[in-house]
């Protein structure tokens, strides 16, 4: 049975704003939530074997982080960088055919970069796994984190229906990549300077 603690902390955890709640928005408002669905469903799955890794290899993980967390860190930056500067450039609401969003693999495989999710997956696998075991705690993890990151991906499909106009996408588009982008930097600050 899982602890009380554990349905608040995955559900603050998971809805607020992170790398992938502005990536789910950023894709609802530019290809709307059908097309969103696969990358909302890999990140739901990475962020639980996340979990489960954090789970199955706690000890070798704490160890193998400390010595990784500043490499990691860089390469996690450079890429949310990167993705602002796609958010940024990102065009017209004619343009959206040509671009794609994140496919569910995409999705689940931008867990591996995603400091929030590591940080949110080491904490459920440090005070959770060992008294409710890791299947219990995957499940109970995707069953909280789903309806949280649906959210977002729902707003940004609702406010894509306002942003038809390419004056307002473009700017929707500068707001959400220099929030990523000032995510990432404040990240980098906490990991250069703890």
């Amino acid at each position: 049975m899982l602890d009380p603690s554990f349905f608040s902390y995955v559900t603050v955890m998971s809805i607020t704003p992170g790398p992938n709640n502005l990536m789910l928005a950023t894709s609802g408002v530019n290809f709307g939530m059908r097309r969103t669905l696969p990358m909302l469903l890999g990140i739901m799955i990475g962020c639980a074997i996340q979990t489960a890794i954090a789970g199955l290899l706690l000890e070798v993980l704490l160890v193998w982080m400390s010595a990784i967390r500043l490499p990691l860190t860089l390469l996690g930056a450079a890429y949310l960088l990167w993705l602002s500067w796609k958010i940024f450039r990102s065009g017209a609401p004619e343009l959206r055919e040509k671009a794609q969003p994140m496919t569910l693999l995409g999705g689940a495989m931008f867990q591996a970069i995603n400091p929030k999710a590591w940080l949110m997956a080491t904490n459920v696998a440090l005070m959770y796994t060992a008294s409710s075991g890791i299947l219990t705690v995957m499940i109970g993890f995707m069953a909280l984190n789903l309806p949280c990151i649906l959210i977002w991906a729902a707003m940004g499909d609702r406010l894509g229906k306002h942003l038809q106009v390419a004056w307002k996408l473009r700017v929707f588009n500068t707001v959400m990549a220099l929030s990523l982008m000032a995510t990432t930097l404040w990240m980098l600050v906490e990991v250069i300077h703890p």
